[in-house]
């Protein structure tokens, strides 16, 4: 019992410290992406969408075979080792690939650039939060309590990634290649038992065939989930992305911009570092779909007050809302798929359902998102995107499925409760 509960421990504290080590790894470069692509590859805010838009159909065709092969492996770390040797070729990517080919042959370095991120985090991200999902279920844990890890590591790089951008943003790549190798070594030595080889209430010894997505694909419930997605997630990530940019005019120079929009990342991922510690046990009691219509409100109101506020105070008290929306819609969204989807697809469904399905957005919205950045400015496109989530809320509210396995848990504790005492 003692081996079993420290061998627990032990794999809990390195699938913690991966999940620092992989948000640290991208988040000191890729968290002010939009940034560099404006001040260093010269592009507009048009360009800027369109970037976005390719990087999301890659990421739209590779986050599913990513799940597929997740649902294929089970437990198996073979596609995470993959992700940290993508992760670690960063900085001579960035340096001698990405930036000359958006410079010189723009649509080739889109396209370059797209196939890598999505390789590495677009999809990467996915794959490692399925990964600790089905880690954390398996244990007998809550998601949020090893995702929040990935909080902390996007705080710390946060923390001084502005300050290094202005010094020169190639420091910042060194810095990530040199993290996703120390995160390789980390995954070299977790151990995750007998889970896979057997049939439990999370792996299925029947895995996943290509009729399993079609019948997914089938599912009415597959494509209410995804309106939801369409309507709220849309509006959360794509107002994002270029949501630095505006952030930096709130402020006298850009310079100043940048250093305050790397502290309020630290504040926000610090706010989503808490929340996945507390989101958990609200999700536990009021069901994984409330979680859903809660989380699209939040995501209003922060979408609304962004539009109306001028005031750089506001604007920095609103920007840590994301990192508590972040914390609602994960717990949420692999609670719900966990309650109403089939475990053989539980990846594929995640990847496709909930990942894809964004940078579908990334694809549809961003650069009609750009142009309006442009035309009728950051503060006017956000009213609209908050209004749009709200809508969407609603509907989602006679859309989704209910949800009853919280009280069901419920049940079982009080019972338990009662019989101890």
């Amino acid at each position: 019992m003692t081996t079993t509960i420290q061998s627990t421990r032990s794999a809990y504290i390195k699938l913690s410290l991966f999940v620092f080590l992989f948000t640290f790894t991208w988040a000191a470069s890729f968290g002010l992406y939009a940034i560099w692509l404006g001040d260093k590859a010269g592009l507009d805010a048009v360009d800027i969408g369109t970037v976005f838009a390719v990087n999301g159909v890659f990421a739209v065709v590779i986050k599913p075979v990513y799940g597929y092969i997740m649902d294929k492996i089970g437990m198996k770390k073979h596609l995470l080792y993959f992700v940290c040797i993508v992760s670690a070729l960063m900085a001579p990517f960035y340096i001698w690939i990405y930036l000359p080919l958006l410079q010189s042959h723009f649509i080739s370095g889109m396209i370059v650039g797209a196939l890598f991120f999505s390789l590495g985090w677009y999809a990467g991200v996915a794959a490692e939060e399925s990964y600790v999902d089905r880690f954390s279920r398996l244990y007998n844990m809550e998601f949020g309590r090893i995702r929040m890890w990935a909080a902390l590591g996007w705080a710390t790089a946060s923390s001084f990634s502005g300050f290094l951008y202005n010094i020169s943003p190639k420091i910042n790549f060194a810095i990530s290649s040199v993290s996703a190798l120390c995160m390789f070594a980390v995954l070299l030595t977790l151990k995750v038992d007998h889970f896979g080889k057997e049939e439990n209430n999370v792996l299925s010894k029947d895995k996943i065939v290509f009729t399993d997505v079609l019948n997914l694909l089938a599912n009415r419930k597959f494509w209410m989930f995804a309106l939801y997605i369409a309507g709220v997630a849309w509006m959360m990530f794509i107002a994002e992305q270029q949501f630095s940019r505006y952030f930096v005019t709130f402020f006298a120079t850009k310079e100043e911009g940048n250093a305050m929009f790397g502290y309020m990342s630290t504040a926000q991922s610090a706010a989503e570092f808490f929340g996945m510690m507390l989101v958990p046990a609200i999700i536990n009691r009021i069901g994984a779909k409330q979680g859903m219509l809660l989380t699209g409100l939040v995501i209003s109101l922060r979408l609304i007050i962004s539009g109306l506020t001028n005031d750089p105070l506001i604007i920095c008290l609103v920007k840590p809302l994301y990192g508590i929306e972040i914390a609602l819609i994960l717990v949420s969204v692999f609670k719900y798929i966990a309650e109403h989807f089939d475990k053989r697809v539980n990846a594929t469904m995640y990847l496709l359902g909930y990942q894809a399905m964004i940078y579908v957005g990334s694809i549809v919205v961003a650069p009609p998102a750009g142009y309006a950045y442009q035309t009728i400015g950051f503060e006017h496109t956000y009213l609209i995107m908050g209004i749009i989530a709200l809508v969407f809320t609603g509907v989602s509210a006679l859309t989704l499925s209910a949800c009853y396995s919280h009280k069901k848990t419920a049940v079982g504790q009080e019972i338990k409760h009662q019989a101890i005492n």
